[in-house]
């Protein structure tokens, strides 16, 4: 991904910044547009994963639909240009203002997560003389196996209708005269790579929907969510996920009602590898048993290895020589600071420029400014005039 012309004209930058390469945006775009075109499948791209306005338009061209958890993203969302008939709106706590907001846009769907919500929603909607369209967002209670923090579907989660109170939550929605019914809603974790665990929900979603036709319901649409993962141990082999192996893994179980329409709400898999923060090292200090280099990028520009102790692969742009071990750690004021433990890298001098790559999603939309510090720019493909 880096070649030397690339590296000269990134090494003019003043760092840290985010680095987007656009070009691999749009035909992983392409891919994935192929690949669910193939069964028929509807995308929203999840918004959440990263909102930076370059990164939705070139989404927008390929005319996704738009995943929103928060009022500002459904705002956001508008100002990029998705249609409000395009964008779903999600979240376990969304606030009357948001809500009231998302009705006065005529959105897709409230994918509402409790009872309670229900009866909000159906409030508001009254007060505004609309009616409001709703999925319900059901917890299966199914393993996603992944990190714990980013696990949605288990029982123990807060997100959605938990399996149980799904009848309660069906008769509760029969008797509020504002809301419309119009499908389910299902998410149940984030970077998930084993493809077993969607057949799974596949499996569980067809048991759930015949539930629903054996009491009445025909929700027109199904949203099966997101969470597909990519490759975080090497980015430049698997720079685009495979999408086709995902949507075969569901389609051959799903069983979709009549003239249902099926919806995902993918996010990190549409933009993480197209995104590395570019940081420079500021020192190489030594201590009783570790190396440190220490840049100047932090957890404010990049919080999951701290958050997650999430893995992201680590480049020397610059470097030359022998690999030496190195903690590759931020100027933030706290030890929780690093992106990477006993790193492989060629010598670190001062001065190098170093790459921390897949960081398209969850890297800019989590930055702070903690410790006061400005909010790192981002840096296009395009931008740089090969």
């Amino acid at each position: 991904m880096f070649n030397r012309e690339l590296i000269r004209k990134l090494q003019q930058k003043q760092t840290p910044f985010y680095y987007y390469d656009l070009n691999l945006l749009q035909e992983t775009l392409r891919q994935l547009k192929q690949a669910a075109g193939r069964y028929g499948y509807r995308i929203h791209y999840a918004l959440k994963a990263n909102a930076n306005d370059r990164i939705l338009q070139v989404i927008r061209q390929f005319e996704l639909g738009a995943d929103c958890v928060s009022g500002n993203e459904v705002r956001k969302a508008l100002e990029a240009g998705f249609p409000p008939e395009e964008i779903a709106f999600a979240g376990v706590g969304k606030t009357d203002k948001e809500i009231e907001f998302a009705l006065k846009n005529n959105i897709f769907a409230f994918n509402v997560e409790s009872i309670q919500e229900l009866q909000v929603i159906d409030e508001i909607a009254g007060r505004l003389n609309k009616t409001a369209p709703v999925a319900l967002r059901i917890n299966p209670d199914l393993e996603a196996n992944t990190h714990h923090y980013i696990t949605t579907g288990k029982e123990e989660n807060k997100f959605g209708i938990y399996i149980t109170r799904l009848e309660e939550a069906l008769n509760v929605l029969a008797g509020l005269k504002h809301l419309h019914f119009v499908g389910l809603h299902f998410h149940i974790g984030s970077q998930i790579t084993d493809l077993e665990v969607f057949a799974n929900l596949a499996r569980r979603v067809n048991d759930i929907q015949q539930q629903l036709t054996a009491l009445g319901w025909n929700p027109a649409h199904l949203n099966l969510g997101g969470g597909l993962g990519i490759d975080y141990q090497q980015p430049d082999v698997h720079p685009i996920p495979d999408f086709p192996a995902y949507f075969a893994a569901i389609h051959r179980h799903l069983k979709p009602l009549p003239g249902q329409t099926v919806h995902f709400e993918l996010g990190r898999s549409v933009v993480g590898q197209c995104g590395s923060l570019i940081t420079r090292v500021l020192y190489v200090k030594t201590g009783v048993k570790t190396r440190f280099a220490v840049v100047d990028a932090g957890m404010t520009e990049l919080i999951r290895p701290a958050l997650y102790h999430a893995y992201h692969h680590i480049q020397n742009l610059t470097g030359r020589g022998e690999e030496q071990p190195y903690d590759v750690v931020g100027p933030i004021c706290e030890s929780s600071d690093f992106f990477g433990k006993s790193v492989r890298l060629p010598e670190v001098r001062r001065g190098d420029l170093l790459a921390i790559r897949s960081t398209g999603a969850y890297a800019e939309v989590m930055a702070s400014n903690y410790n006061l510090r400005q909010k790192a720019p981002a840096v296009y493909s395009d931008e740089l005039d090969f």
